[in-house]
């Protein structure tokens, strides 16, 4: 079986799509007698992802993500086959919500999530739109569908009605590296990033959907109890983030909140390690991955109890509303407070990281190829 991964993800989110693609794509070629693989990719640069085309270089078409975007989706639309672009696979593999139109291979499509539909004001306008016009079509019109959670199939089946039978949740995972860090490590990481001796963590992109002004409302009721911990923002700026930006200004937290911006995967393990907590008050996830990250580094976790967080996080970790700050800020201060709680909940944090895996994810990807077929 001949399968083509879109890996353009990695070349433009190191994070979330981008780490799922490379870690797929490395995972299944571990497994030795899987598909035959060959890669694509899509920039203008011609520039290609880091890993796993190390192994094998992708095809790259040359121009613009967007103006591939639009061509691809007038092609599903319109039955205007581009396989000349991706060879002639049995199996092509979507992996960044858009599929091309195809003559001679099945499609398998990840989904990732569904937020433009469950939260549509965490959304640019544009991006709503197309989402909703282009995703629907291409869940009905691909072969087969990898959802990351058994949350996001249910939305898949809920918002289009896609048969349930079509849907195949597998499960990600997060690499080995993710494992408490050393001492060195740690020291390493606060002298480089600049970290406080005692912080509290958040990982991930500043945009509405995460949800960032609860922690802010959290740290403002902690500290009017004498409890200034500080809060450290890693993560690049997404979208619609200025309002963020002014609350901290307006609650007077700008000494208690740090940005690092991104942060190399290199240095998250130690970052993770250094936290008192991992505070992750999204609204709504596909995922997680970085809880399941924090919790793999021993670190006590704190999400919200929406969307696939309870089932990424199982028992482990601490799970609250995303809109009650009161409650955020009682968890944090209590776990502040009691050396045996966080010890508790780094045991437990790394025994249910350890129950993913990307070599199942990789054997279950190969199966639904499989059956694609």
């Amino acid at each position: 079986m001949k399968v083509c991964i879109d890996l353009t993800p990695a070349l433009y989110n190191p994070a979330g799509t981008g780490r799922y693609v490379k870690e797929i794509s490395r995972a299944l070629l571990d497994l030795g007698h899987g598909p035959e693989l060959s890669f694509f990719a899509v920039d203008p640069e011609g520039r290609m992802p880091e890993s796993p085309p190390d192994v094998l270089p992708p095809v790259v078409v040359g121009c613009r993500k967007r103006t591939w975007s639009a061509v691809a989706g007038l092609s599903f639309m319109a039955r205007m086959p581009l396989d000349r672009y991706v060879g002639r696979p049995d199996v092509f593999h979507a992996t960044w919500h858009l599929l091309p139109g195809l003559s001679a291979a099945k499609s398998v499509m990840t989904l990732y999530d569904l937020t433009f539909a469950t939260v549509p004001g965490t959304h640019l306008r544009l991006l709503r739109w197309s989402s909703n016009f282009l995703v629907p079509r291409f869940l009905r019109g691909c072969g087969r569908i990898i959802a990351i959670s058994e949350s996001t199939k249910r939305d898949a089946i809920q918002l289009y009605g896609i048969p349930e039978e079509k849907v195949e949740v597998t499960h990600l995972a997060v690499d080995a590296r993710f494992r408490p860090a050393d001492a060195g490590a740690v020291a390493m990481v606060r002298e480089r990033h600049r970290l406080p001796e005692r912080f509290l963590l958040y990982v991930g992109t500043i945009e509405p959907r995460k949800n960032l002004p609860v922690l802010l409302d959290a740290l403002k009721i902690l500290a009017e109890r004498g409890r200034g911990v500080p809060l450290v923002v890693a993560g690049a700026k997404g979208w619609m983030y200025e309002e963020f930006f002014r609350k901290v200004r307006k609650t007077g937290l700008e000494g208690n909140v740090l940005f690092t911006g991104y942060i190399p995967d290199e240095d998250l393990p130690g970052l993770y390690s250094a936290a008192e907590a991992f505070l992750f008050p999204s609204l709504y996830e596909g995922f997680g991955f970085p809880v399941l990250e924090a919790m793999a580094c021993g670190t006590p976790v704190v999400c919200s109890n929406t969307s696939s967080l309870p089932e990424v996080a199982g028992k482990a970790a601490i799970l609250l509303s995303p809109g009650a700050p009161g409650d955020w800020a009682d968890t944090i201060g209590k776990i502040l407070d009691s050396g045996t709680l966080r010890g508790r909940m780094r045991d437990e944090g790394i025994r249910q990281a350890s129950q993913f895996s990307w070599e199942r994810a990789a054997r279950e990807t190969w199966e639904i190829y499989r059956r694609t077929l």
